[in-house]
C-alpha cells in the first residue's frame, strides 16, 4: 500500500457507515492508504476541528466528508483546512438526500468543496484517487486500467 498518499473520509455518523465502506473498499482496491473516522460537524466539534487542522501534518493528501441531512462536514472541514475536500452526501429519510446535495454543494466563495452525487461513495474515492493520480503515475496507470475493465464489462453486457 502507498504510504505517501494518504485519504482520510470521515464520516458524520456511524450510522453512514453502510454507504462510506464502498468508497474505503474502492481506495484499498486501488492500494491508497486511506483511515475512516466518525466526527460531527455538530456533535463533536472541537475534535472535528482538532482534525480538519492536522490533516495536513498528519499526511493526508485529501478528505471525503460523508453526511447526510444538514451535512455541514464538508464545509467544515474546508473552512479549516486547504486540502481537497470531497463532499459526499447521504441519503436520509426526510428529503432523499437532497437536502444533504444543496447543504454541500453551495459553498461560499473560497471556501471550495467537490461535491459527488448522493450516496455516490464509490465515485468519491474515485475522484480523490484522481487528485491523487496528478502526482502519482502508479495510481493513473491503475485508475486507466479499471476505467477499461468497466467499460469492458458495459461492452460484454451489451453483447451477451
Amino acid at each position: 500500500m502507498n504510504k505517501k498518499n494518504k485519504v482520510a473520509i470521515i464520516m458524520g455518523s456511524k450510522s453512514d457507515w453502510g454507504t462510506v465502506k464502498k468508497a474505503q473498499d474502492q481506495l484499498k482496491e486501488l492500494d491508497i492508504n486511506v483511515d475512516t473516522f466518525v466526527y460531527s460537524a455538530h456533535r463533536t466539534p472541537q475534535e472535528t476541528l482538532d482534525f480538519a487542522r492536522n490533516a495536513k501534518s498528519n499526511g493526508y493528501k485529501v478528505i471525503i466528508a460523508a453526511a447526510g441531512m444538514a451535512a455541514h462536514l464538508a464545509g467544515f472541514m474546508a473552512a479549516w483546512t486547504t486540502l481537497p475536500i470531497v463532499g459526499l452526501p447521504l441519503k436520509s429519510k426526510q428529503l432523499d438526500g437532497v437536502d444533504a446535495l444543496l447543504s454541500s454543494v453551495q459553498m461560499p466563495p473560497g471556501v471550495p468543496v467537490a461535491v459527488v452525487g448522493i450516496d455516490s461513495s464509490v465515485n468519491a474515492a474515485l475522484y480523490a484517487a484522481e487528485i491523487l493520480a496528478l502526482e502519482d503515475p502508479e495510481i493513473a496507470q491503475k485508475l486507466e486500467a479499471k476505467r477499461k475493465a468497466d467499460s469492458q464489462k458495459v461492452i460484454d453486457t451489451v453483447l451477451d
